[in-house]
């Protein structure tokens, strides 16, 4: 009798821990096919569609509840599905390498995002994106990488809650002073700037966040 409790206890033990194995991966696991990740979009949680020749315009992005990584990088986009605005739970999203110049007017709506990836994209309308950026109350991370910039806008400080900002592969000859209001900053990317080493001295600087050069 005694074996036969041993013997149900640990099955019951490895049903369990099956079960939970089986649930990290579901949960890890990075979809990079758009017509098998809709065969069960709830179990999506990771969808990277980058560099695929897609129309993304109409797709219904909504019905992936669950998804926090979405990688569009390289799609060609001339606009943002407006649908990408439905995914509550989004926490990571690349929108790199696009042709898009706006954002979506409902971008706010990504209240979990917390890093974008803006990086090669020339064309985009800064001011009017940090401005609708400024809306996301966890945004963290923002990647502005080789956009061509030179200077940042005044809009840069509706960023309030941002921690880390990486500008490198850029134009800058000197640091943002536009950043100084963002007393959240804790790390700045310039590398591969025009900022001459002798400009860059810290003490008499003081921006009060990590700067790498």
């Amino acid at each position: 009798m005694k074996n036969l409790y041993s013997l149900v206890l640990f099955s019951l033990l490895f049903s369990q821990f099956g079960l939970a194995q089986i649930g990290s991966k579901e949960k890890n696991e990075e979809y990079t096919d758009l017509k098998e990740a809709l065969l069960e979009p709830e179990l999506v949680v990771r969808l990277n569609l980058s560099g695929q020749n897609i129309d993304l315009e109409n797709q219904n992005f909504g019905v992936f509840k669950n998804l926090e990584y979405l990688n569009l990088k390289n799609d060609h986009l001339k606009s943002i599905p407006k649908s990408i605005s439905q995914l509550v739970k989004l926490k990571v999203l690349d929108l790199s390498g696009n042709d898009f110049i706006e954002l979506s007017d409902d971008f706010y709506k990504l209240a979990s995002l917390e890093e974008l990836y803006l990086n090669d994209e020339k064309n985009i309308n800064l001011p009017i994106t940090l401005r609708l950026l400024g809306k996301l109350p966890n945004l963290k991370s923002l990647h502005l990488e080789n956009d061509n910039l030179n200077s940042l806008p005044v809009e840069i400080k509706s960023l309030q809650n941002l921690e880390f900002l990486y500008l490198n592969q850029n134009s800058f000859k000197e640091i943002p002073k536009e950043l100084k209001g963002l007393d959240h900053l804790q790390y700045l990317d310039l590398k591969h700037n025009k900022i001459a080493p002798t400009l860059f001295v810290p003490e008499n600087i003081n921006f009060g966040f990590k700067i790498s050069l």
